[in-house]
């Protein structure tokens, strides 16, 4: 799973990174990134990167109740193409989530433990999300989106069983074109980040909140 992020940069860098042209949301970056709370996507539309805002936690369109996304901060890559609250979003409206690093929680006795699992480059990189408008009775939108996890790799696994999938910089054009339709191609995409390029580093328990459960 992945349920808190960090993205602690200056906007030109992620200007720069993901290729945008146009933004349309303020630069927010946090050091605990977590589901409810609004973030940045870049999405493809007219020919652009855009960078956008979403919050956390899709709602389908078809939802009756917007709660619904309080608990589909994540995809399973596995299931992804086929799964009723997801399928037309990812043949329709993906996109990247720009992110330092994210967390696992280690299992101490009764304490868990922060670590924080970025890339050894320091760069930012993208988490392959989704995203949905969601239209209220009284017609009010609500812009939301989901990260995708697939199985954990070998770096990860000895803590936690999934991982985000991070889309390598050279597939990320790939990835966010709407009219991009080869669905072998987008699946592939969705397995686990090579280990050799990612780092884990220890956390100060004191500065997080551990996630239920």
């Amino acid at each position: 799973m992945c349920g808190r992020f960090i993205l602690l940069t200056d906007l030109s860098v992620i200007v720069e990174s993901f290729g945008i042209h146009d933004i349309a949301c303020d630069f927010k970056p946090g050091n605990a990134i977590s589901p409810g709370q609004q973030v940045m996507a870049v999405i493809h539309d007219q020919g652009r990167n855009s960078l956008v805002p979403f919050r956390w936690g899709l709602i389908p369109s078809w939802a009756k109740d917007p709660s619904i996304g309080n608990r589909m901060f994540n995809a399973r890559a596995e299931t992804i193409s086929e799964k009723p609250s997801f399928a037309e979003a990812f043949r329709k409206r993906r996109c990247l989530i720009p992110a330092h690093g994210f967390y696992e929680w280690q299992n101490m006795g009764k304490i868990k433990s922060p670590l924080r699992f970025s890339l050894k480059s320091d760069q930012p990189f993208g988490f392959a999300g989704l995203y949905e408008t969601w239209r209220s009775p009284k017609k009010e939108c609500i812009n939301t989106c989901t990260i995708i996890t697939t199985e954990a790799n070998e770096l990860i696994r000895p803590i936690h069983d999934r991982m985000p999938v991070i889309v390598p910089k050279d597939r990320q054009a790939f990835w966010i074109d709407p009219d991009n339709h080869h669905q072998a191609g987008l699946l592939f995409l969705l397995k686990p980040y090579p280990a050799d390029e990612m780092r884990m580093s220890e956390v100060d328990a004191k500065t997080f909140q551990c996630p239920k459960g």
